[in-house]
């Protein structure tokens, strides 16, 4: 029988810490360009570096061979909610508070929970029904659907919950057969490319000017760092252990968003974003869901 892995605590809050730094200044960066770029092309741009790097990293450890083109139409319908949902969430993120938007991001847990027993044949239990339901009473706190109407920023941050959701199953579909790198790989090519076609539907596509590209670059490189700082962690530290530490990505939004662009934390923002994560952390705390038998 071979060894348990062993669990290193620090070494994961360390990988987390760079994910959650990366979040951080993906989002900065992301508010930095908006007045120059619109969403499909800084998704282009995003995604050419992405493979930039990616490719030289695969050279120089000689690692091609695990890009393969294993479920090509499930890597297809990923890439593709993906692409939606970050298109959405740039959209959020230049139109509403920064706490707003990654509070309603941290829902697309909860909606896995509601899409996997469709999905991946997952039994939903009463205690993740319970967790599923404090999320929603969350959302309804940072929303406040009643105070001011639902703003199309609103909106598409819930939206690209739902996106992100689905993007996370056909993610875990997609690990039983292929490579992680292979996921990244053909993520980036493909949203290059739906960048790109998106972009140029009116036969214009902007270049970054020399004082956005330092940040179209940051915002590149940040996209990958999150997802390998995440995968790291995930290696030495169970899930458990490890996605708490991504909650303190919205207290830390929530202070940038204050210092930068002076936007308050309202006491309903508070509360919702603290009902959603214990939504989610109950969730993690919650037996494995049960494979539903063939009928």
């Amino acid at each position: 029988m071979s060894a348990a892995p062993t669990t290193r605590p620090l070494l994961a809050a360390g990988w987390m810490m760079g994910a959650v730094a990366s979040f951080t200044l993906m989002a900065i960066a992301g508010r930095k360009v908006s007045h120059e770029l619109d969403t499909f092309e800084i998704l282009a741009w995003r995604s050419l570096i992405g493979m930039a790097i990616l490719a030289a990293a695969l050279s120089l450890r000689g690692r091609w061979q695990v890009v393969t083109l294993q479920r090509p139409g499930l890597q297809l319908l990923r890439n593709g909610a993906h692409f939606i949902a970050q298109n959405l969430w740039f959209h959020a993120l230049f139109t509403i508070p920064l706490a707003q938007v990654f509070a309603l991001e941290f829902t697309a847990p909860l909606w896995v929970l509601l899409l996997s027993p469709l999905l991946l044949a997952e039994r939903l239990t009463m205690v993740r029904a319970f967790s599923a339901l404090l999320g929603f009473l969350g959302i309804l706190l940072v929303a406040q659907p009643g105070a001011a109407g639902l703003s199309p920023g609103l909106i598409s941050a819930a939206l690209a919950a739902i996106g992100f959701a689905l993007t996370y199953i056909c993610t875990k579909k997609l690990t039983a057969v292929v490579d992680p790198v292979c996921i990244l790989w053909w993520m980036s090519v493909s949203q290059a490319l739906m960048g790109l076609g998106c972009a140029g539907f009116d036969g214009r596509i902007t270049l970054p000017s020399s004082a956005a590209a330092p940040w179209v670059a940051l915002l590149g490189t940040t996209g990958l760092a999150a997802h390998f700082c995440i995968v790291n962690a995930l290696r030495v530290a169970p899930a458990t252990l490890v996605m708490p530490f991504d909650f303190l990505r919205l207290p830390v939004i929530a202070i940038v968003g204050l210092l930068l662009y002076d936007e308050p934390i309202g006491l309903a923002v508070v509360a919702g974003a603290a009902l959603i994560l214990v939504g989610n952390y109950i969730n993690i705390r919650a037996p494995a869901p049960a494979q539903r038998a063939a009928s």
